[in-house]
């Protein structure tokens, strides 16, 4: 499981980084971007997100952390939740202790 986390925050940590590289090869701000490119760079990077909500300007190398940090949180629920459905039985197998055939 440790794995799968570190898989989500290096993909976090790429997102950003992806656009942080879109974003310094720009001549204008993104900002003034397609409004689908800039809606796409505020919900991958939810910390962007929440920065632009509070007014919080941000350095780029934070938003790199921060936004592995929240992929990886993201990362733990979903591989929590995903564990937790592998190991309950599934209705009507005899794990579950339905053993009648229908």
């Amino acid at each position: 499981m440790k794995q799968r986390i570190t898989m989500w925050a290096s993909a976090g940590f790429l997102v950003a980084l992806c656009w942080l590289l879109y974003a310094s090869l720009r001549i204008v701000p993104i900002s003034a971007a397609e409004p689908i490119v800039y809606t796409l760079a505020r919900v991958t990077q939810p910390i962007v997100l929440a920065s632009l909500y509070f007014h919080i300007g941000l350095r780029f190398y934070w938003v790199l952390l921060a936004n592995a940090a929240t992929y990886a949180f993201i990362g733990l629920i979903v591989e929590t939740v995903r564990q937790a459905v592998r190991r309950s039985p599934l209705p009507g197998s005899p794990a579950a202790g339905n053993t009648a055939c229908p």
